[in-house]
């Protein structure tokens, strides 16, 4: 790499600092952390979304649990030698000034190291803020690699790629090397090229006797987020590096133990949430804002992660991350075999449902009808007005179209998160969804479905009726509805969910198809525990329940039947051996008497999910991979739909994706058919 490539990078990497300095301080501005200090340090504001303040927010608790768990073996080791922090491309960080504020610095110094315009930038930040000045006390400033002084903060303006000049100016600057050291890299060594890097941790363990090296990175570059990741901080000039070398916490540890660090211990952010953050704490937070991006939230975490590596006599025991069993890994079963994907349309037969949140529903063995959601029309990222079809014309081919509401009715009010029932060929029910986080989509929607003269799919017209508009017994999303026999008459089970109130709902209700009346009909058996984002679907004139999102945000294993009985009906757990791995947002079929998920969410695994088959008389659960070799990657297989095509063997994937974090968002840009003839009645 060239000189004004290496300049180029550099720029693009301090502005990567600019970006989360703001994100640090709108967290602070709503409440998440306490950190008067934030805001002085960067220029502006910036209001950012809630799912970037919770990403921000474990970040800040991790590095602060690996901050205080030094802070605490050192000063409960007295020593003649000051504990120090070095925090290597800090940026505008207020770390500083929040430990010197809340007394935890007494005895102990920091040293900042980044970029010198970076380092000068904040230098002359803080001398012209007096809030700031009043926690340094007297400094001096320098045109050399110091740039600020004072008794306990020095800030020096180093490139962390010229090792021996690194050296030079923090020795200049009375850092100590045998004294007890916490060496801090919140995102900063896959910004590095991976020789760089390594160099780094290597001259970090030779060169400190006694010390902690923490750091906070992006991983799991491969999967369908992990992509999406990449290919974020590629648009902005600053690749992640060694990813592909390093791309699991275990490669990780190895990592910094073969460059000469003696123990090592890390997990990612999920694991650190659940783990590591009392439960007071986490329910706090969840209750700051309305939020309704779980499957992001969770992706998210998966992908970074905490590490702690440590050496010498006085840090070498310090367990930074202790084992926990308070999160098992669950890892599913090896796979059984391999469903093989393809593209169904592409856009030369029409507009494809590109969106996620949405309903799907087979109004014929021909047509699929989708409805709402978040996604692509008419060049934006909206919440979807316009219905999509897919119609199938010959054995294979299938066509997309979209098409809008009659103006003689109501127009689709925008909801996602609902569901939509078929009722017959022309009529499809809408219950439930949300129009935003903190306002229900109310009302039951009738979608009337009439066929053009030419009897074609080309003019097909849909006309919403609000069926009752002041009905208010479904103001949640998220949930299932399913439909049920019960005394030879059809009604609807609708389970489960959210609202604006309640984070998970455990309750149901049962809507008489032909009246549209809610009724009451016994149900009996031990109530399983609230969820939303699970699945459901008719067998044996009852309910099969898999999965959801339960109570303090927690993934679910378990799968229910809604058992017909005599007098209304029965709740039943199914027992699944192996044990199947906990999940949401995922879809379910039951083919030849086998319960199939697809796809989903889990955070006790590093594996992508894929298709878990549940025999339904034996309990027995099996795995089996997507082969996507065929399909233009990548495929987010959650807040999507599916469609069981029994007679042809397939399964029908529709939608899907999300808003990966600060990365963008990720719309499958194509209806993708799983191919499921390797699964048997026999099998």
């Amino acid at each position: 790499m060239g000189p004004r490539s290496r300049e180029r990078r550099a720029g693009a990497v301090q502005s990567t600092n600019d970006s989360s300095a703001l994100s640090k301080s709108s967290l602070a501005a709503h409440g998440y952390v306490l950190d008067p200090f934030a805001a002085l340090l960067v220029p502006g504001t910036a209001r950012r979304a809630p799912l970037i303040h919770r990403g921000y927010y474990v970040r800040a608790r991790a590095v602060g649990h690996c901050v205080r768990a030094f802070l605490e073996r050192t000063c409960a080791a007295p020593s003649a030698l000051r504990p120090q922090i070095l925090s290597l491309g800090a940026g505008s960080d207020s770390m500083y000034f929040r430990l010197k504020s809340a007394g935890h610095l007494a005895g102990a110094a920091v040293w900042e190291v980044d970029f010198p315009d970076v380092a000068r930038r904040k230098a002359e930040k803080i001398q012209d803020t007096p809030e700031l000045c009043a926690l340094t006390g007297p400094f001096q400033t320098r045109a050399s690699a110091l740039c600020f002084e004072s008794v306990d903060y020095h800030l020096l303006g180093v490139d962390l790629r010229q090792l021996s000049r690194l050296d030079e100016a923090l020795a200049a600057a009375g850092l100590n090397a045998a004294a007890p050291t916490l060496l801090l890299a919140e995102a900063v060594l896959t910004y590095l090229e991976p020789k760089d890097a390594a160099a780094l941790i290597a001259w970090a363990a030779q060169r400190f006797s006694d010390a902690i090296f923490v750091t906070y990175e992006q991983m799991r570059p491969h999967d369908a987020f992990g992509q999406v990741m990449q290919q974020h901080f590629r648009q902005l000039s600053s690749p992640l590096h060694g990813l592909d070398r390093f791309p699991d916490v275990e490669a990780q540890k190895h990592r910094f133990l073969q460059a000469g660090w003696t123990a090592c211990s890390a997990v990612d952010m999920n694991e650190f949430y659940r783990c590591f953050l009392p439960s007071e704490e986490c329910q706090r937070v969840e209750n700051l804002e309305p939020f309704d991006e779980f499957e992001e939230w969770h992706l998210k975490c998966a992908h970074y992660f905490i590490l702690a590596a440590s050496r010498g006599h006085t840090l070498f025991e310090t367990l930074v991350f202790p084992p926990s069993e308070m999160f098992p890994r669950i890892d599913p079963a090896s796979p059984s075999g391999v469903f093989p994907a393809s593209v169904v349309t592409s856009d030369s037969k029409g507009p494809n449902l590109k969106r996620y949140g949405h309903a799907s529903v087979l109004l014929n063995r021909n047509i699929i009808l989708s409805a709402g959601g978040f996604g692509e029309q008419e060049g934006r990222h909206c919440r979807v007005s316009k219905f999509h079809l897919l119609s199938r014309y010959g054995d294979f081919e299938w066509k997309s179209n979209q098409i809008c509401s009659c103006e003689t009715g109501a127009q689709w009010d925008g909801r996602l998160y609902h569901t939509m029932t078929r009722l017959s060929d022309t009529e499809v029910l809408v219950l439930g969804g949300r129009l935003s986080p903190v306002t229900p989509a109310l009302g039951i929607l009738q979608l009337g479905i009439s066929k053009s003269k030419d009897n074609t799919t080309k003019d097909l017209n849909v006309t919403i009726t609000k069926a009752d508009p002041e009905d208010s017994t479904l103001s949640c999303w998220r949930h299932s509805t399913t439909e049920v026999s019960y005394d030879n008459q059809k009604y609807l089970f609708v389970y489960g969910g959210r609202s604006v109130v309640e984070p998970v709902l455990s309750d149901w209700h049962f809507l008489h198809t032909g009246t549209m009346a809610w009724v009451n009909i016994p149900v009996v058996g031990e109530a399983p525990e609230g969820r939303h984002s699970h699945s459901a679907c008719s067998w044996q004139g009852g309910a099969l329940i898999a999965g959801g999102l339960g109570a303090s945000e927690e993934p679910l294993s378990s799968v229910l039947f809604l058992k017909p009985i005599s007098c209304g009906f029965l709740w039943e757990s199914i027992i699944i051996q192996p044990p199947i791995t906990p999940r949401y947002s995922h879809t379910a079929h039951v083919l030849n008497g086998k319960l199939l998920l697809v796809g989903g969410v889990w955070i006790h695994s590093s594996s992508v999910p894929g298709v878990t088959i549940i025999d339904l008389t034996t309990g027995l659960s099996s795995e089996y991979q997507i082969d996507t070799t065929c399909v233009p990657w990548p495929l987010m297989l959650h807040n999507h739909t599916s469609i069981l095509l029994p007679e042809e063997q397939q399964l029908l994937l529709l939608g899907g994706g999300g808003n990966c974090f600060s990365f963008g968002t990720y719309l499958n840009p194509h209806t993708v058919t799983l191919g499921l003839s390797s699964l048997r009645a026999g099998q």
